[in-house]
């Protein structure tokens, strides 16, 4: 089968692999048909990461189950799926407190897309194999397209999870996003309009991410660069910038007793301005998406259109396209599909 491979900074390439099979009881094999570039995967195409090439890349899907090992219902041969980007028993104690992120059956952060723990493939190759399928895959209802629901396996999911803890306890909250990445903060400005922020303030050094998030209904701030805080009573900060300012931005701008949700990856160690903050009270919420328990919400919301990621997605580009738009990504989040 093809697979798209990291070989290392600047290095992308098609290659032949072994195809993979079923191996154990309650796996799925998944030809996947819409897989979206998170923008954690514009930095391994480019940058260094603490990840050892090569590796397949992706880890945001929706998929085609091609077959099972045994009955595994409401699974069919056929199904159209949503892949969530970790790998996850679904029975663990983790698993049971809706932490699949940190699955305890698994290496820590096994997941498509990466060498981090383990290699698992990745979500743009031709086909996957899906452990404890039943557990981890959530099928997509007829009406909601492929292209619009691939982000559901981690970006789109992510910011809706990254609000929607905050605006269920406290209706009407106000909310803060602090910009930087590709899309992963327009799409946590989308989840915070779709359920309800009182009001929904976004900050962005970048010109056309500001637009696009005045366009989705934010309220825009602009400035050349990242200051200390912004002025405002903010119940709620998402950290999406992916920038060492942009994180000391988010956690000060928090009014005291507010919440603090560090979305941005970083590799190094983000300095905490700790005495800054004591005495806030604020609450900070760290670590990966644990995107499978949520996905069925997102997709409610994408089927009765209350969620629309379109304006902010690119495409569809074609999966033989792949190498050269990754190399040189558009603006907006990429998507390829396949028939």
């Amino acid at each position: 089968m093809k697979s798209l491979v990291v070989t290392g900074p600047g290095g992308l390439e098609w290659q032949d692999r072994p195809a993979p099979g079923l191996s154990a009881p309650g796996d799925a094999l998944v030809r996947p048909i819409a897989s979206s570039a998170c923008d954690l995967d514009r930095r391994l195409v480019v940058s260094p990461a603490p990840f050892e090439p090569p590796f397949a890349l992706g880890h945001e899907a929706v998929g085609e189950i091609v077959d099972l090992d045994g009955d595994d219902a409401p699974l069919h041969v056929g199904q159209r799926v949503v892949i969530p980007w970790h790998i996850s028993c679904g029975t663990c104690e983790n698993c049971r407190r809706a932490l699949p992120g940190a699955c305890a059956s698994v290496p820590r952060l096994a997941s498509y897309g990466t060498s981090a723990g383990g290699l698992w493939g990745g979500l743009f190759d031709d086909l996957v194999r899906v452990p404890w399928a039943r557990y981890n895959l959530t099928p997509l209802p007829g009406s909601v397209d492929p292209f619009l629901a691939a982000s559901a396996a981690d970006n789109l999911t992510d910011a809706f999870q990254a609000v929607r803890p905050t605006l269920d306890a406290r209706p009407g909250a106000e909310v803060l996003v602090v910009g930087g990445t590709a899309s992963l903060g327009l799409l946590t400005v989308l989840s915070a309009v779709a359920l309800g922020a009182g009001s929904v303030t976004y900050f962005d050094v970048d010109e056309g991410r500001r637009a696009k998030a005045a366009a989705a209904g934010a309220t825009v701030v602009a400035a050349e660069a990242y200051p200390d805080r912004l002025d405002g009573t903010f119940d709620l900060v998402v950290d999406a910038s992916a920038a060492s300012a942009g994180f000391r931005c988010a956690l000060l701008s928090t009014r005291p007793g507010g919440t603090c949700v560090i979305r941005s990856v970083y590799f190094g160690e983000p300095r905490l301005p700790y005495f800054s903050l004591y005495g806030t009270g604020i609450t900070i919420v760290v670590g990966p998406p644990h995107a499978g328990p949520h996905v069925p919400d997102v997709l409610k919301l994408l089927d009765g259109g209350t969620l629309d990621p379109a304006p902010i997605l690119a495409g569809p580009f074609g999966y033989d396209d792949a190498v050269g738009v990754l190399l040189d990504p558009p603006a907006g989040k990429p998507v390829f599909t396949r028939p």
